[in-house]
Order: C-alpha cells, then structure tokens, then sequence
C-alpha cells in the first residue's frame, strides 16, 4: 500500500477520465469571482457553532474544551483535502452529491444528499434560533420565534435575488466576522499580556489551570464535547458547492480550501485558548456568546452590544449559506429524479427557487421549535444536524479514497491537489467519524435524542430510495 504526500507522483501517465453518466450543471450563472469564493470559504468555517456554541461548551468542559476544537480540526483538515482533490478532478455545484453517484452508487448520492439537506435544515433551526437569543439581548419582550421569523423571511429574499447578491452580501458578512475575531485574538492576546482584570479576575494563562485544573470535569468530556465542535465547523465544505458558479474554479477552489486550515487553527482553536485564559471557565452562559461575554465584562460602553451586533450578522450569514447550499444540492438532485421537481426549477436570476423554498419549508419548524422549547431548540437542532455533517465528511473522505483507487488502475486523471497520506489519513478520519454517534448515545439528552432519531431517519431515506427505484423502472418499462 502506498502512502500519499499530497503531492503528485512523478511522471504520471494515466488515461482520459470515463463518462460519470451525470447531467452537466447547466443554467447557472458563473457570477463568483476569487473575492467572494475566499470569502464564502471563510464564512463556511466560521459559524454560530463558535460564536454561541463555545459558550455552553466551555460551561461544560472548561478549557479541556481546546482539546475537542484540536482532534476534530484535524479531521477537518483531510475532509477539506479530500474535497479540493475531488473539486479539482470535476467541478460541480452537485458537489459531494455528484461524486458519490460517481465514485460509491446512485443510492449513496440519494442518501448523502438527503443527510446534508437534513444537516441544513437543523442547522438553519440552531442559526434561527441563535438570531432570537441575541435579540434577547436588546428586545427582551419580543419572544424568539417572532425574531426568528422575521431573520428567516430576510435570508429567503437575499437568496431569491440573485447568486451574485448572495456573493456579494457573504463577502461582507464573511469580513465582519474576519474583521471581529481578529480583532477579539489581537485585544485578547493584549489583556492576557498585560494581566488586565476581566470582571474580577486578571486575564492570565494561569486561568487555563486556576479553576479545577485544565480537565476541571475529567476527560471524557472531551469526548462527549466532540459532536458540538463537529457541528461548529460543519459548513467548511461549502466552498466546493460553489464551484458550478465560479470563474476558473480549478485556481480559485484550491487557495480557498487550503485557507481553511490555517483559520481553523488560528480563529477556532486560537479563539478558544484566549477564552479560556481571558476569564475563568466558570464566567461563561450557555445563552450568550462568550465573546460578548468578555466584551461586556470589560466595562467599556456599548462594547457587548457592538459584538452582539456582530454575531448577529455571523447567525444570518450561516443560515443564508444554508439555503444557498441546500438550493444547489437540492437541484442536482432533481435532475435525476431523487428529489421533488420544483426543487430544479430555476427563476429567471438562474436561482433554483424552489431548493431554497423547500429547505425554507423546513426552516418554519425551527420557528414553531422555538415556541414550543425555546430553551432546548439550539442544541436539539445542532444534535441531529451534526449526524448530517458526519455523513457528509465521510461520503466526501470514501469518494477520494475511491478516486485514488480509479487512478492507480489507470482509469481516470487524478490532480495534482492530492489528499496527503492518503489512504491511511482517510481510514483514520473515518474511524475518528464513527466514533462520534458512538459519543453521542452517552451524552446529554438532546444528543441522545438526535442518536435515537437514527432508525427513523435511515427507514424514511430507505423508502424514498424505494419509491425513486420503483418510479425509474414504471418509467423504462
């Protein structure tokens, strides 16, 4: 067995890449340029699963939490190098959909496209909901779903427009959030330096050790803390359901993907370290950002506020990604019979306006979630959503393997953007995946929830298999 560099093997002759049998992505519009695909990216990797997600888990598991955000970094490091070495054999706005039909069967296309649209549509529910929890802040009579509603029929509009608004409105979102979180590392890392007093105690490197030790509830909680951080940085392989609609893609995609790791590294791994020693783990809510957290208990005017503002536009960023990425995957699908018609209908924008409606139907549960529990609605949505994300991980990490496979016979071209230590890297990614759910079922109840979700969610894509299956045949008799 051979061991990959990440480079490619020199000299490689192989032959021309055999027919896919998969329609080609045809009506849309290549409106994405470098700017706003490098910024789609970095919007993708930083989401409410870092801005309000980290607050609940670090009440939870203190610093040990650094761990967590560390092992599943990794992981997503040779997803993401799975993924540019898939985009870059074919680009395609069917992303992982198209390469599973390719690479493992039609049914693994069916089911990986169904998950990931299960994934968002949770995921739109947790953003939803984070948008109310932050409004709490300045409209405490308001009750959630009122502001969830209103945050959901604004994203809808943006994404109906035009890809080219939704382009242009991510890279300005994306920039905040950039802009916000370099700032937090630069004043942050200044307070730890300077012993600055946050509240009542002194910003310190101490703080890491001072309350309970660094594993102040043991180690299995970093464990059972995995799945959260799975869902933080779900969103990371967006960048490759960009493709169909960005100019040059095969230079673009690879610089945008490799930026991944390192904001990986700097803004969720860099942020939680500076969190955990900026205040005792024991001053973070898991209602609040704990970045506005810090922010407000430094006692400057308006400064909580200001952040507040800017996770704000960090949950609706999220959740407008969600419906771009949906619309998409939801088309692909229809264009081969594996989902509703109307979902590959496309308005005259060259926007699949029924993709963004249906997932928008789903997204109207999260509101009715935030009437009935508002206080569980987040982390019940970011549960099952987090299934969705290892599905969508794994089918990306097995179609690389399957690829590689392909090249080494000869049968197609395999790119010079190659996943390193392939196929040993892709095993272990795999193994490190699985274990997740394992996780889950010993966790909290609202993980437990999501884990026993699974039965019913594996019997109503088994059906629907069924019925595409069914339906294929009546068709070619």
């Amino acid at each position: 067995m051979t061991v990959d560099s990440g480079k490619p093997d020199q000299p490689e002759k192989l032959t021309t890449p055999t027919p896919h049998n998969l329609p080609p992505d045809e009506g849309y519009e290549q409106s994405l340029g470098n700017r706003q695909v490098q910024m789609i990216a970095m919007g993708g990797a930083i989401g409410v699963g870092l801005f309000l997600g980290a607050g609940g888990r670090l009440q939870a598991a203190g610093p040990a939490l650094i761990l967590s955000y560390s092992l599943a970094g990794i992981a997503a490091f040779f997803v993401m190098r799975a993924l540019g070495e898939l985009v870059l054999y074919r680009p395609t706005s069917g992303s992982f959909v198209d390469y599973a039909h390719e690479f493992i069967g039609p049914w693994a296309s069916f089911a990986s496209g169904w998950m990931y649209w299960l994934n968002w549509a949770m995921t739109g529910i947790a953003e939803l909901t984070a948008i109310a929890l932050y409004m709490h802040r300045w409209l405490p009579d308001v009750p959630q779903w009122a502001t969830a509603l209103v945050a959901l029929f604004i994203v809808v509009a943006v994404n109906l427009i035009s890809v080219k608004l939704f382009g242009e409105l991510e890279f300005w979102f994306a920039l905040i959030k950039i802009t916000a979180l370099v700032t937090f590392l630069f004043v942050g890392l200044s307070l730890v330096v300077t012993a600055t007093n946050i509240g009542s105690d002194p910003a310190s490197p101490a703080n890491l050790t001072a309350h309970g030790g660094f594993f102040p509830e043991g180690f299995p909680i970093v464990l059972m803390s995995l799945q959260a951080v799975i869902f933080a940085y779900s969103a990371i392989e967006i960048v490759g359901i960009t493709a169909g609609e960005t100019k040059n893609p095969r230079k673009v995609l690879p610089k945008a993907i490799n930026g991944v790791v390192w904001r990986i590294a700097i803004f969720y791994v860099g942020s939680v370290i500076l969190l955990c020693m900026l205040m005792p783990w024991t001053a973070y809510k898991e209602d609040e950002s704990p970045f506005v957290t810090v922010f407000s208990a430094l006692g400057v005017p308006g400064i909580g506020d200001v952040m507040n503002l800017i996770v704000l536009t960090a949950a609706m960023s999220s959740c407008n990604s969600g419906l771009y990425s949906t619309g998409r995957i939801l088309r692909s699908m229809a264009r081969k019979g594996e989902a509703p018609a109307i979902t590959g209908k496309l308005n005259s924008n060259k926007v699949p306006y029924g993709g963004i409606l249906f997932t928008a139907s789903a997204y109207v549960a999260g509101v009715v979630l935030n009437y009935v529990v508002p206080q569980k609605a987040f982390d019940i949505a970011t549960a099952i959503a987090s299934l969705g994300v290892i599905t969508t991980w794994a089918v990306l990490v097995i179609c690389q393997m399957q690829l590689r496979k392909s090249a080494l016979r000869g049968e197609l071209e395999r790119p010079d953007f190659r996943m390193p230590g392939a196929p040993v890297t892709g095993w272990l990614t795999l193994g490190f995946l699985a274990l997740i759910p394992i996780l889950m079922a010993f966790a909290d109840i609202e993980q437990q929830i999501a884990v026993a979700s699974i039965p019913a969610i594996a019997g109503a894509i088994a059906l629907g298999w069924r019925y595409v299956t069914n339906k294929r045949q009546r068709t070619a008799s």
